[in-house]
Order: C-alpha cells, then structure tokens, then sequence
C-alpha cells in the first residue's frame, strides 16, 4: 500500500484504482469487433490521441485498449475492442447500462504539434485504425494546420474494415485523400485489391514536409516503415504505435519489455528512429 501511495504521488494519478463507468452504447463494426462507448460515472477522462487505457470486466479481468474516440470530448470516451480472449470478449460484450472500470490514461501519444505546417500521411491495417482514429479526428477539425492528408487504409476483407460510415465520410471530403483496399474482395468490392503498401502509388509525398503515422499487425507495419523510407521519409519522421504485450499498463510488471523500453510506459507511440534497430527482430 505505501509502494502503491509513492507511486501514485510520483505519477501525480491513481494509477491502480479504477473509475467506474456505464456503458452508453455498443456498435458492432466487424463480426468480432465492437466498439464501445463508456460514460466515467464522476468526472471525465482527459487523453490524448494515441494513449491506451486498462479496461476491466468484473469477474474477469483487464486489457489494455486504445482510445478510439475524439479527444476533445472526455465526458463519453470510445473504446474498439476486438474479441480475441477471456477478457475481450467479456468487454466486447458489454452492454448499455454495464458497468466497466477503467485505469489510465497512460502512455505516450501521437505527437501533434510538430506535424502542423506539414503534410501527413496516416497507415492502418485492420483494427489499426482504432488507435490512429483520435488523431484524423484532430487533423480534421484542426485542417488548416497542416498540408496535405493521406489516409491509406487496409484490411483483410471489405468486412473486417472498421468505422465504415465514418469512412464514407472521410471520402467524400475534397481536403482529405483516403484510399482503401483489401486483400481479397467479394462480389460488392468496387475498390483496390491488395496490402495496404500497394496504396502508395497513388500518392505523391513531399520526404521532406510529411510525417507519418501508422499502426497496425507488425508485418504490416515493417513493410510500410521500408515503402516510406524507401520514399525518402527519415526515421524520425515516422511514428508507429506498438501495442504489444502489454499487462499492467505503468511497467511494473515487465511484460511489455522491448529491449530497453518498457510499451506501456515509454511508448506505445515510438519514432521509428527510436526502436529500428529492434524491430522485427525475432527474439525481442
């Protein structure tokens, strides 16, 4: 109890007591994703684009989940979460009127200043786009802060893509290029067949004047990271978002180490000029 109080002191926030929230809605967007919305029973959460929560089910556990909403709004905060374990599926299955607990926000986010002035590409593969969806939110309010705006999107099959109506509307808007594809379509598929990097043709960036966010599986993310230096992006231009093996949220159970870093804590935002000479090595 007094490691926990020093710790608590130090962070400047309870980092180990939940704040309890009730489910506001829940929205399907593939057949094992969900997204919901979470209203903190007292008060509200203040996080930044890219920056994770610990969510918990009663009963059953805790995850690590990504904001997925807008950041401006922390009275309802938006969580996408994928079925994939125990703890998962008892979240994604969450309905309106539960209740959820939740720890954070903890980690780092996107960086958003140093983009303004600049041209911005942004690289999701499947739920990938969760983690990066606060940050095209910010973009697109903030517009005339930045250049030019890429938004290249992936996934398996037209219907594992996420935020499908929201999508739509991403489209439509004449200061914004998104591109989708998919690496094998069915009969209603009109768009591009292909992994994500495919959609780097159809663009034309400025090395020197972009900045680039991507996040998704980690193959996905080694392929893009070699397209867009091979386009003349400097590492330190590229920020991936690692959210791997994370437990406790706050590096105290070690779980997440990579190489020196601990995910949770020193990231899951890194520069690329940060974790090269790590990524994709097998043994790390």
């Amino acid at each position: 109890m007094i490691a926990e109080q020093k710790i608590q002191l130090e962070e400047g926030l309870d980092t180990f007591t939940f704040k309890w929230c009730r489910v506001v809605s829940r929205r399907r967007e593939t057949p094992d994703t969900y997204t919901l919305k979470i209203k903190p029973l007292n008060g509200s959460v203040n996080y930044s684009p890219g920056q994770f929560s610990m969510l918990y089910r009663y009963g059953v556990g805790e995850a690590p989940i990504s904001f997925s909403g807008d950041s401006d709004n922390g009275k309802q905060v938006e969580h996408t979460v994928r079925a994939v374990g125990g703890v998962t599926r008892a979240l994604a299955s969450a309905q309106p009127g539960d209740t959820v607990g939740m720890r954070g926000p903890f980690g780092n986010g996107w960086p958003l200043k140093e983009a303004e002035g600049r041209d911005v590409v942004v690289v999701a593969g499947g739920i990938g786009l969760a983690p990066l969806r606060p940050l095209i939110r910010h973009f697109l309010r903030k517009r005339e802060k930045i250049g030019k705006l890429y938004i290249l999107y992936g996934a398996r099959s037209p219907a594992e893509l996420v935020y499908k109506k929201e999508l739509q509307a991403w489209k439509k808007r004449l200061d914004t290029q998104l591109l989708i594809t998919v690496d094998k379509g069915d009969e209603k598929w009109r768009g591009y067949i292909g992994v994500v990097t495919t959609l780097f043709k159809y663009v034309t960036l400025d090395p020197e004047n972009t900045y680039a966010y991507v996040c998704g599986p980690e193959i996905m993310m080694r392929f893009t990271i070699a397209e867009l230096r091979k386009q003349g992006l400097s590492d330190d231009r590229i920020f991936i978002s690692m959210e791997r093996n994370m437990r406790c949220g706050v590096g105290l159970c070690g779980h997440c180490q990579f190489g020196p870093y601990f995910v949770c804590k020193d990231g899951p935002v890194f520069s690329y000029s940060e974790v090269s000479h790590l990524f994709g090595r097998r043994e790390i």
